[in-house]
């Protein structure tokens, strides 16, 4: 491994951290290694093993999650670093008050509409919190941030939008192994409404065998193209947003959400009332019905297009019904 080599892997360090740190010692120790010069340097043989070590950690370790703090709502907050994101993100969640030994609790994971903190739409974890989800369901309940508006995807070409990979291989990691949670399908839930409504049925439909459920209210769940609503900046192109498109995906995904012969229904899908979106909605029915996908579905009541409008509650309910 020469100089040039070295510094194509410490750009993706993060400035001031460890790792940089002993790259720059190392860099500075190749540069004397290549003019031969090894009396105050590692051998070659060394250096290129530490070099490669070094590697292998920063990609064990390519999210770097900072201890929680607790915020001013009794939030744990988590700052995190990861090259799936354009700069810093965070973990927020709330848990129940009193944890019981050897429990593990099953994750709601509350799926934002908006980038960054921005809250014009309010926030999710504060409706769970008010309605004292976590301790009621004994729930993780869980905030995510994204750089950029998500719609839980990864763009075809931009690392730094790459939402489904940071959802799938950082926040929910990070939870199960931090946390109490229940590390398996059944033990994850998402919920979301608009954009994040999409994206919840989206991640359930992709990833069945990682969640059990996904509940979506007031969402633009029959979009065909990435044309309205920010999509097309985070799609990247048309033939990447066909491997998300919702239509598709129950169509593709119709046998194994049917019920086996013999087995109860479990509606594992849940879209519930409106706000802007009631023909969506209404055309997703009738596919889920000419699909004979188990699902459930409430037309209304029509309530405002915000977290806090009411919405939650029933959608958290129909989550955590049992078969």
């Amino acid at each position: 491994m020469n100089v040039a080599a070295t510094f194509r892997v410490a750009e993706r360090i993060p400035k001031g951290s460890h790792f940089c740190l002993v790259f720059e010692r190392l860099s500075i120790q190749l540069r004397l290694a290549e003019r031969g010069d090894y009396v105050h340097t590692i051998q070659p043989n060394a250096m290129l093993t530490s070099i490669l070590l070094l590697t292998a950690c920063f990609a064990a370790d390519a999210a770097q999650v900072s201890d929680a703090v607790v915020d001013e709502h009794g939030f744990r907050v988590h700052r995190v670093a990861s090259e799936f994101q354009s700069g810093e993100t965070l973990i927020r969640l709330l848990l129940p008050k009193k944890l019981e030994a050897a429990e593990r609790l099953r994750v709601l994971y509350l799926l934002p509409v908006e980038a960054n903190t921005e809250q014009r739409y309010g926030d999710g974890l504060l409706e769970a919190k008010t309605l004292d989800l976590a301790n009621k369901h004994r729930l993780i309940c869980v905030a995510p941030t994204f750089s950029h508006l998500p719609w839980y995807a990864d763009h075809p070409t931009n690392r730094t939008i790459r939402q489904e990979t940071y959802f799938l291989k950082v926040v929910v990691p990070t939870i199960e192994r931090l946390y109490p949670a229940l590390a398996e399908r059944d033990g994850r839930l998402l919920v979301g409404f608009s954009k994040s409504g999409y994206g919840a049925w989206s991640l359930l439909l992709r990833h069945p065998d990682l969640f059990v459920k996904a509940a979506a209210w007031d969402a633009p769940l029959m979009k065909t193209a990435p044309d309205q609503f920010g999509m097309g900046p985070i799609y990247g192109t048309p033939e990447n947003f066909s491997s998300y498109r919702l239509d598709n995906l129950l169509r593709d995904r119709a046998v194994a959400l049917r019920p086996k012969a013999g087995e109860q229904p479990t509606a594992r899908l849940i879209h519930l009332g409106y706000g802007s979106f009631r023909d969506h909605h209404q055309r997703a029915e009738a596919l889920l019905n000419e699909l004979q996908i188990s699902h459930a579905y409430a037309d209304g009541p029509k309530l405002e297009h915000t977290w806090h409008s009411g919405w939650l509650e029933m959608a958290a309910k129909r989550l955590l019904e049992r078969p």
